[in-house]
């Protein structure tokens, strides 16, 4: 740490009346060695030579947006809500700068690697290194809306990935990463005029779905529908949506469900994904990655999905989101969905946030969400409401204390409807403790939100990580143990979750880690649930597992991961092995086969699942690819493939064809089964350019 770089970087910076650009010299004494992985548009910066920009143009210190690429000319782009809160180093809920955290939380809180901006970028390797040049207009962006000169926060991160080092501009402490932006340098003297930015992305869309009963029948089908953007101010934009189709998106993974609690499926649609963060409650769970997310006050996903997964039809939206001034945050949202026969009504959806910024990477705020029936069948009592306040505040450069009070309102329930979280955190560069609790009233019960557990809980959070340097000892460049502590107990007092997770993790030079878990579990079961078909009865369940993994260089041409566990589980034993290799022909083709088995020894039964992942990419250009995604799951009775073609230009938009197909296993026919063909294409019109 704060040692010169290997090699020189430069950087230009000019700007026109419409247009910011970055000019970058990565100078490169071999440029024969310099690591390209993919050339994928969002791809992970993390295993690749690259260079990224964050940009806080309120000069808040906690907001920002980050733009990246690689020597392949990737366009790479994120928006940072709190300075990347969640981004830890317990190895679960974030994401390391240029890697594939995405969006961790349900709302986007942290990280948020799947919004798309407008903007491009041309790279080229020489016998000098690697150029890049950024062109990013100021409409993409959002600053203050004075007409004075600007003074904005940045600063700026290079990968040379063969040394395994990672430069910045300006100098931060080892225990922060490129998110850290109070500890951003200052870009001056920026004359901006007011931008006026409307923008119109239009849709055609033709589909062929067979369904999954039989005898099966195909139907055809074609529709269209728009979104539209307007910057009411330079700083607040109104996002308007008809007819919303988000068949481009891929699909999710497959999970087994080893537990007795609700799995979580992140948000990937577009429309719900910009500024998504700032509808993201100060709600960090803090210990283990197993314990992360426990509750969500809203989570896109619940508009226009089912809970079975399937697709509700979104009549329209819009959205208001943006700074009303420098320190003032707000977020209004309405959707309206379509009822569904046999599987939703027609619903209205309401979202109000604000948030206030304060010094210090300091911020109070509110929210409201409200789902409301609607249509010539809704009931009067057919709504559910959340509201919560919610705060963080910075002690000194090192500690950050945060949480929420809320509650619901569903009519039926009178009990306990509140929530509550309180967690705080400190860090230095060898040590980082962290504790928190949590409370949800059993009838607490936000509708479009996210509950992990349900029936309310009592919860215990701490965390002690350590980080170090070693020099020489057994070939590691850095040491991670740590451990962590977390017990539920319901309002009764009696204990339902005991969880102690002690890791020894470490990293190798070329960036292989390897490392070993020991975990002791306490469960009570009160109601009989199943695991993969097998009963698991009510009772108090003591158990140990002890995990070993290895994880090869991921930026070699061919790598492999493997985990290895065996231990007791509810009564029984549980073995599970998880191995994945990744290769990749220079930046254009990668290919990866991840599999999972889980050996499951239980009282009233054994079973085994497998569960199974094939992708593989081929990039023509970083605007043209060609994706697959095979899965099989045994324990859900499924396979699926899902085929997709892009054929990208500004903002994600373009032609994308999609092939999706599940099937059941054996004589089982799951919900959703069938097969389908689309073809959609976009464009965005920059209608005052």
């Amino acid at each position: 740490e704060g040692e010169r770089a290997s090699e020189r970087t430069e950087i230009r910076i000019v700007y026109t009346s419409q247009t910011l650009y970055f000019g970058i010299v990565c100078y490169d004494r071999d440029p024969g060695s310099i690591i390209v992985s993919d050339s994928r548009r969002d791809a992970s910066l993390e295993e690749t030579d690259s260079f990224q920009i964050i940009l806080d143009t309120y000069l808040d210190t906690q907001n920002g947006f980050v733009f990246g690429t690689n020597p392949a000319g990737i366009e790479y782009d994120g928006q940072v809500t709190n300075e990347g809160q969640g981004s830890g180093r317990f190895g679960g809920g974030g994401s390391r700068p240029g890697g594939q955290g995405g969006q961790q939380r349900g709302a986007g809180g942290g990280f948020n690697l799947n919004w798309d901006g407008a903007w491009e970028v041309q790279t080229q390797i020489s016998e000098i290194g690697w150029t890049a040049e950024f062109a990013i207009p100021f409409r993409t962006i959002r600053y203050p809306a004075i007409d004075t000169l600007q003074t904005w926060g940045i600063n700026f991160q290079r990968n040379i990935r063969r040394r395994n080092e990672t430069v910045f501009w300006s100098q931060l402490p080892r225990q922060y990463n490129l998110y850290r932006l109070s500890l951003a340098g200052l870009l001056t003297g920026l004359e901006i005029d007011r931008q006026v930015n409307f923008q119109i992305t239009p849709y055609l869309l033709g589909d062929s779905i067979t369904k999954g009963e039989k005898p099966r029948a195909t139907d055809f089908e074609g529709s269209f529908g728009l979104d539209a953007k307007y910057s009411l101010t330079p700083s607040l934009t109104l996002d308007a949506t008809y007819n919303t189709d988000f068949a481009q998106v891929e699909v999710d993974e497959q999970q087994v469900n080893l537990d007795r609690f609700n799995l979580f499926f992140p948000e990937k649609r577009p429309f719900f994904l910009e500024n998504a963060g700032l509808f993201s409650v100060n709600n960090a769970g803090p210990a283990s990655g197993r314990n992360l997310g426990q509750t969500e006050l809203f989570f896109s996903r619940r508009i226009g999905i089912s809970d079975s997964g399937a697709q509700i039809p979104i009549l329209a939206g819009a959205r208001m989101s943006g700074k009303m001034t420098n320190n003032t945050t707000v977020g209004l949202l309405n959707m309206q969905t379509e009822t569904v026969d046999g599987l939703s009504t027609a619903n209205n959806f309401t979202v109000a946030r604000m948030r206030r910024e304060l010094p210090n990477r300091s911020n109070v705020g509110g929210i409201f969400v409200n789902r409301q029936g609607t249509g010539s069948l809704a009931r009067p009592d057919d709504y559910n409401r959340s509201y919560a306040f919610d705060g963080r505040w910075g002690i000194g450069q090192n500690g950050t204390v945060q949480g929420f009070v809320g509650r619901t309102q569903t009519p039926g329930r009178t009990g306990r409807d509140h929530a509550l979280n309180l967690s705080g955190q400190y860090d230095s560069e060898m040590w980082r403790v962290i504790g928190g609790y949590q409370e949800n009233g059993e009838d607490f019960n936000p509708e479009v939100g996210f509950l992990r557990r349900r029936n309310g809980f009592r919860k215990f959070d701490f965390g002690l990580n350590n980080t170090s340097r070693p020099n020489g000892f057994l070939g590691f460049q850095e040491l991670r143990p740590h451990m962590s502590f977390t017990r539920f107990w319901n309002f009764n007092g009696v204990m339902e979750t005991t969880y102690l997770h002690n890791h020894f993790d470490g990293e190798f030079t070329d960036s292989s880690s390897g490392g070993v878990s020991y975990d002791i579990r306490q469960e009570r079961v009160f109601e009989a649930f199943k695991i993969s078909g097998i009963q698991v009865l009510p009772g108090r369940y003591d158990f140990n597992e002890t995990q070993w993994s290895f994880r090869y260089n991921r930026s070699a041409p061919v790598s492999a991961s493997l985990s290895v566990a065996h231990g007791g589980f509810f009564g029984g034993t549980l073995k599970t092995v998880r191995p994945s290799i990744r290769a990749r022909y220079s930046e254009t083709f990668n290919m990866s086969l991840s599999y999972s088995r889980n050996a499951i020894d239980l009282p009233l039964g054994s079973t085994i699942t497998n569960l199974t992942s094939i992708r593989a990419a081929y990039n023509f250009s970083p605007r043209i690819f060609a994706q697959s995604l095979v899965q099989h799951n045994d324990s859900a009775n499924l396979w699926s493939v899902n085929f997709r073609f892009g054929w990208l230009q500004d903002a994600n938009t373009g032609l994308f064809l999609v092939y999706s197909e599940t099937e059941g296993i054996g004589d089982i026919i799951p919900n959703g089964a069938g097969r389908s063909l689309i073809l959609k294409y976009s464009y965005l019109f920059d209608v005052l350019e």
